[in-house]
């Protein structure tokens, strides 16, 4: 499940973008201290952040600037304004995208959507809670503590984080293996989830993989 943290100060917005947004599948974060804004945003382990540019303390324009130094997380600006000049700061300053207010709730779905797959793609990488999942590396970064996955324990776990939450049966399993030509047995998927729930402890996810049994694993 894709976490996205909501960064304005207009509650009523926040909370329709909020419910919005849960409504359609993702984990939501709605910061309601905008005094410290830019730490939450670094510690947050969001996927794709949306900030309003109009913000108290500091402009969303700014925060964005400095958040751009410490990650490249996607963001999308918020905003009421409509001219041309504040979408060319907010791309100069390291923004993803740009949406008016007041917005289409569609079309913020199908850009929030068109961001995270592009982001997605380019950078190779996603998140499980606050780590980062390399797949170019095969690996799971937490806190500079790494665990490189084999080819077949990285299959097993990105079915599962596409699918977190939800159930996975082994035959799921069995049948991602199989397209990437990585066939294994009954027995030996049951030493593959063993030695992947073994390194997801190490970085401290302990018990990250529930079986469900006689139905399949879930991913928490």
């Amino acid at each position: 499940m894709k976490k996205i943290m909501i960064i304005e100060d207009d509650t009523v917005l926040r909370d329709e973008v909020a419910t919005l947004l849960k409504n359609s599948g993702y984990d939501v974060h709605a910061v309601t201290d905008l005094s410290t804004a830019l730490e939450q945003m670094k510690s947050s382990g969001a996927d794709l952040i949306l900030l309003d540019i109009n913000l108290p303390y500091v402009g969303g324009e700014t925060l964005l600037q400095e958040f751009r130094k410490v990650s490249d997380t996607p963001v999308i600006m918020l905003t009421s304004r409509s001219t041309e000049i504040d979408e060319v700061l907010s791309m100069s300053f390291g923004a993803d995208d740009y949406i008016t207010k007041p917005y289409n709730p569609t079309i913020l779905l199908l850009r929030i959507s068109a961001v995270l797959k592009r982001f997605t793609k380019t950078s190779g990488s996603q998140m499980y809670h606050d780590a980062e999942v390399s797949t170019v590396k095969g690996s799971i970064d937490r806190n500079g503590k790494e665990q490189v996955l084999t080819k077949n324990e990285m299959i097993i776990f990105q079915l599962l984080l596409d699918r977190q939450g939800e159930i996975v049966t082994r035959d799921d399993l069995m049948t991602a293996l199989w397209d990437n030509d990585e066939f294994v047995n009954d027995n030996a998927l049951s030493v593959n989830i063993s030695r992947l729930r073994g390194k997801l402890a190490d970085l401290g996810f302990e018990d990250a993989i529930e079986t469900r049994k006689k139905q399949g694993y879930v991913l928490k």
